[in-house]
């Protein structure tokens, strides 16, 4: 792999993988709708916005392999999402296909699962139960990553992203926390390992509290150095700070499960 796009570069988990992946590739161009604050004079940018093809098509030719976390990060309104997150991953994996990129990795989310109750441990191949609208686009993430890998032999990775930070912040971060360096080992293996055909893993660190089975993952020599127990004690003061969510402290998804939550009835 000698040259790799990283799109929405300029966001938190963007920022730290231009730190962490420096110097591993030996090209490495990045995109965002807009200049990162902190680029360097060393570092290939291109803006680009997801939702016009011909921008996404410039950016993504004369590239191998893809880190794509690019699109809206947050719940928002559905055009928003639709614009961001549906129309422009459709548009990166067209235009990647068009533009013979080998392989790439879709930053999915935990999202995608959050309506699963946290005393349920859940795998890779669980139908979706996404728990917002910005859940259900990384949902449609996965399944047109899949069409471009079974139809026409692109190497798709989706990493369901957990919280990427330095340690975990609360309670539930306990459970869905990567270390940023482990998400770039999960990155590495979307981009480098041979048997990538098109597969799902987590995005979590070593979490003795994980809801997650990630032994896909593992199967492909995912092994991960942040151990999430270390920080037990800052996490759960923390915990204490926040009020209580009836609905969010039930689900994986915390509070995207319980933002607009309306249902009369016990699930």
């Amino acid at each position: 792999m000698q040259t790799i796009l990283i799109t929405g570069a300029a966001g938190d988990v963007g920022t730290r993988l231009r730190r962490l992946l420096k110097g591993v590739y030996p090209r490495i161009r990045i995109s965002d709708i807009r200049k990162p604050a902190d680029l360097r004079a060393d570092e290939e940018f291109i803006a680009a916005d997801l939702a016009d093809y011909g921008q996404v098509e410039k950016i993504t030719a004369g590239t191998e392999g893809i880190v794509h976390l690019g699109g809206y990060s947050v719940e928002g309104p559905w055009d928003t999402i639709h614009k961001s997150n549906i129309v422009g991953c459709y548009n990166l994996f067209e235009a990647a296909y068009r533009t013979g990129v080998k392989r790439v990795v879709f930053a999915s989310s935990n999202h995608a699962v959050g309506f699963y109750p946290r005393d349920k441990k859940i795998g890779v191949d669980v139908t979706v139960r996404p728990d917002s609208r910005y859940g259900v686009s990384k949902a449609f993430g996965e399944a047109i990553g899949a069409l471009y890998a079974d139809k026409h032999g692109m190497r798709v990775t989706c990493i369901r992203i957990g919280n990427v930070n330095d340690r975990p912040l609360d309670k539930r971060r306990l459970s869905i926390w990567i270390k940023p360096e482990d998400l770039v080992k999960l990155v590495r293996i979307g981009l480098e390992h041979p048997d990538i055909r098109f597969e799902v893993f987590y995005g979590a660190s070593h979490n003795e509290a994980a809801w997650w089975d990630n032994s896909n993952a593992a199967r492909f020599g995912y092994r991960p150095d942040g151990r999430s127990e270390e920080f037990r004690a800052l996490a759960m003061a923390e915990q204490t700070k926040l009020s209580a969510d009836a609905i969010g402290d039930r689900f994986q998804g915390g509070p995207f499960c319980s933002d607009e939550y309306d249902v009369d009835r016990k699930i």
